[in-house]
């Protein structure tokens, strides 16, 4: 594990200096130089060894804050291994998360188990797949991109109890890197993707009616309290509606073709038992995997509607 060295949080130097204001160019090339600085060049460069996620000691939560105010996530390792659904819970309140987002697909305790699962992966939209409770690969997106704004996610916490035979891999991708892919090659595109009709959800339909209403919003916003930015996005095809207009057609185009290359803002890994991912809620995706009946995959997943504050 590559050790970092602290310095002033690139977040809180973003709130203060209003860097995703459009009208304010030298303060979002100071926070961008900060930010690329900073920036983790390595997947290692994003782990922290904790003793227990449950309970972890004053260094090790401070370590998880760098990675997250540095990159967005942290990715913890751990010797933890059993199937305890109490860790997510107990690790997101040590960095002051206490606001579950309770999905219906989620369990009472509002955490979701990951899983092969056909009762859930059979019940989707439109008679499709609810994918994450399928073998197939996820494409890029933020949770809860279908939200309405007041359950809007902010942090997410994604523990692995047993990995995959094969396959199952994470790719990460901050969403403060996106915003500065877009701005540096045409600020139109981010001002097209701050309207608040940008990306519409339509409304999924249920046996009884509608299931869900439309949802429409922008991709990128600015907490009005905080000052950190938001992202709400998908790289589905289906079920989805961009504001047709030739700048927001050009800055989904572009963000597609970012997502789909390699480069630096771009991190793969595979969760093995006892690690997991924590942090905002930034863009990720998951490769197609090949299960061990005998050991079958199971993540943890739990959604937040509160920030962490770093």
């Amino acid at each position: 594990m590559t050790t970092l060295c602290l310095e002033p949080r690139v977040e809180r130097a973003a709130a203060a200096s209003g860097a995703f204001d459009l009208g304010n160019d030298v303060a979002y090339r100071r926070w961008r130089e900060l930010k690329l600085r900073r920036q983790p060049r390595d997947v290692d460069d994003l782990i922290v060894d904790v003793s227990d996620p449950r309970q972890p000691s004053a260094a090790e939560r401070d370590a998880l804050l760098d990675r997250i105010a540095r990159a967005s996530i942290a990715v913890y390792r751990s010797p933890v291994t059993a199937a305890d659904k109490t860790l997510p819970v107990r690790l997101g309140a040590h960095l002051g998360l206490h606001r579950l987002d309770a999905n219906w697909l989620a369990d009472e305790d509002g955490i979701s188990p990951i899983a092969v699962d056909p009762g859930r992966g059979e019940a989707g939209e439109g008679g499709g797949a609810y994918i994450p409770y399928t073998s197939h690969a996820i494409n890029w997106h933020t949770d809860g991109y279908y939200h309405p704004p007041q359950r809007r996610i902010e942090a997410m916490i994604l523990h692995c109890v047993r990995d995959a035979a094969e396959g199952g891999d994470n790719l990460l991708m901050d969403h403060e890197q996106a915003y500065i892919a877009l701005r540096d090659a045409d600020p139109r595109w981010v001002r097209a993707l701050m309207a608040n009709d940008a990306m519409v959800i339509p409304a999924r339909q249920g046996e009884a009616g509608v299931a869900r209403v439309a949802q429409a919003g922008p991709v990128f916003s600015v907490d009005d309290d905080s000052g950190a930015l938001h992202m709400r996005y998908t790289a589905r095809t289906r079920s989805i509606e961009w504001k047709d207009d030739a700048a927001t057609r050009d800055a989904a185009a572009f963000l597609r073709e970012l997502l789909g290359r390699n480069g630096p803002q771009r991190f793969g890994l595979r969760l093995q038992s006892g690690m997991g991912l924590v942090g905002h809620n930034l863009l990720h995706a998951r490769s197609a995997f090949v299960d061990d009946a005998a050991r079958p995959r199971l993540l943890y997943r739990a959604r937040y509607l509160d920030r962490i504050r770093v």
